[in-house]
């Protein structure tokens, strides 16, 4: 598993100190794409706006079955790719996309505690892992991280001594 461990950073306001608190522990802004594998309902509908806001800025969503499904029928454009243990030979099997470094974040809620699922979630992050490549498991998270990362550009984000927040 992945762990910000304890950080606090400020900023002007929420957006900008939850940028800077997980850009301090090495995740970056999404510039090109993002896979999203939203877990239980609640989570894909927490994570819908997340996503247009993703899509509106150009970035392309991937995401796993169920999520691309939900998200295209809800207006928000997403590519499907395949659990690990599906189509591994194909070029759109998550794992090869993972080790080609094709997302700039990857989203990977929990569903259930059957097998399968817990064995392709692992895996998922797993690799992203090995890979470094930015992970959240957490829906209110991913929410508040997507939606700063859209409303702000890198370039506002402020280096400012202790002394300047009042």
């Amino acid at each position: 598993m992945s762990s910000t461990g304890e950080v606090g950073c400020l900023g002007d306001d929420f957006d900008e100190a939850l940028l800077n608190a997980l850009m301090a522990t090495g995740y970056t802004i999404p510039q090109k794409s993002v896979m999203l594998s939203s877990g239980p309902v609640q989570s894909k509908v927490e994570l819908l706006e997340p996503s247009r806001m993703l899509a509106d800025k150009g970035i392309v969503i991937y995401a796993t079955p169920g999520t691309a499904r939900f998200l295209n029928e809800n207006g928000v454009p997403a590519v499907a790719v395949h659990w690990p243990d599906e189509h591994t030979a194909a070029e759109n099997n998550v794992l090869k996309m993972i080790a080609r470094h094709e997302f700039d974040l990857i989203v990977n809620i929990p569903k259930d505690q059957t097998k399968r699922k817990l064995t392709n979630g692992y895996h998922i992050r797993r690799d992203a892992i090995d890979h470094n490549i930015p992970l959240m498991t957490n829906s209110r998270l991913a929410k508040a991280f997507i939606e700063a990362c859209c409303r702000m550009d890198l370039e506002q984000i402020q280096i400012k001594s202790w002394q300047e927040f009042k």
